[in-house]
């Protein structure tokens, strides 16, 4: 990828420049195999130095605490929504679910399939907030209380770990902030994130589970979605996705040599205040619907022009296109504009930006 080009995709997102090119040589030839790093057995001595190192990556970052196991699984995040209930709900047979966006919304839908769902606020007519935690309802007796970090369609994003009763396990989402800030992983039953926006490309989620809610799913659950099992089988059980987890591994790598992720938080409030700056400053022209305090710093969502200008915001895309400004449609359900701006975007990419979206500015506003 050229200098010239910032792509500002949600997912599957951009990789650091340089896990790129050390990926593309091991296309050809992983170390001194002789065969693509594709090919690698999964029960192999090489790709099992792959797989242990990818979760000494997540547990260093992370600080996971050893009563925690770390699984590289399939099915994405959507896969999760219901694999967190088939593996939890079995606790007392009804759940809490925060919904703030669309993909908690989601999830809460699929977790009724196999238990009674209870969310905690009533249903938001938009997704632009988080509602006070004095409108919650949290029942003490629920198998866990869910969340999703960071929802990346509507730019909505807990700045904060929400506080449930005492014994309840806390399940998150973080599928678009993984590895963008610290956390306190003992605060959570199960962590779980797709890699394909912050630390990898498609076809891996990485979930993180503490060992006591290991053992009990629900009798339907299939031996793949099953914690249990997979973690029995250090997530072997069957033939993983060997080439994404091996990128997983490198990112998080890059991640260390970078700073860690103290400095992919720094560089994410960076990197935001930069972007809302010119949206606040713009009088109108750009809107961010989000209240301040649940402002993602991962997807940055606005529309163009007084109530959101199809013909102008279709504009503002392609003019950003020609510039090397990519990706920067919003989702369909809501449309306007969204930059995701993950750990592998620069300042510098960031900047570009924003120059644009002055000068789009000074030509459009009436």
């Amino acid at each position: 990828m050229t200098s010239s080009v910032s792509y500002f995709s949600p997912g599957p997102a951009k990789l650091p420049h340089e896990v790129l090119t050390k990926l593309q040589d091991e296309l050809v030839q992983y170390k001194s195999t002789q065969v693509s790093v594709m090919e690698l057995s999964h029960r192999s001595k090489d790709f099992a130095e792959i797989i242990e190192g990818a979760e000494r990556n997540v547990r260093e970052l992370m600080n996971v605490p050893a009563n925690y196991k770390v699984l590289f699984v399939q099915g994405g995040g959507t896969g999760q929504f219901a694999a967190v209930p088939l593996n939890l709900m079995s606790r007392t047979g009804k759940a809490d679910y925060m919904v703030t966006g669309s993909w908690s919304s989601k999830a809460a839908k699929e977790a009724s399939k196999y238990g009674a769902v209870n969310l905690v606020f009533p249903k938001l007519e938009k997704y632009t907030t988080i509602p006070e935690k004095s409108t919650w309802k949290l029942d003490p007796e629920a198998a866990y209380v869910y969340y999703c970090a960071n929802e990346t369609v509507e730019g909505v994003e807990f700045q904060y770990v929400p506080e449930v009763p005492q014994g309840v396990p806390l399940v998150c989402d973080m599928s678009s902030n993984f590895f963008s800030r610290p956390v306190d992983v003992s605060k959570f039953g199960v962590i779980y994130g797709g890699a394909q926006k912050n630390i990898g490309c498609s076809g891996v989620t990485v979930v993180v589970v503490r060992e006591d809610l290991l053992g009990c799913p629900l009798p339907v659950c299939p031996a793949v979605l099953d914690y249990g099992i997979m973690a029995k089988n250090k997530s072997l059980y069957n033939t993983p996705p060997t080439f994404a987890i091996h990128v997983v591994g490198e990112v998080l790598a890059w991640v260390k040599r970078e700073g860690g992720l103290e400095e992919m938080q720094r560089r994410s409030i960076e990197k935001s205040k930069m972007l809302y700056g010119v949206i606040d400053e713009s009088a109108g022209f750009y809107n961010n619907p989000v209240d301040v305090a649940a402002r993602s710093r991962m997807n940055v969502v606005f529309r163009v022009g007084e109530g959101g200008k199809v013909d102008l915001e279709a504009n503002f895309i392609s003019q950003a296109a020609a510039q090397g400004l990519l990706s920067l449609k919003g989702h369909r359900s809501v449309g306007g504009i969204r930059a995701s701006i993950y750990n592998a975007i620069t300042s510098d990419d960031v900047r570009r930006l924003c120059e644009f979206m002055r000068t789009f500015l000074k030509a459009n506003k009436v």
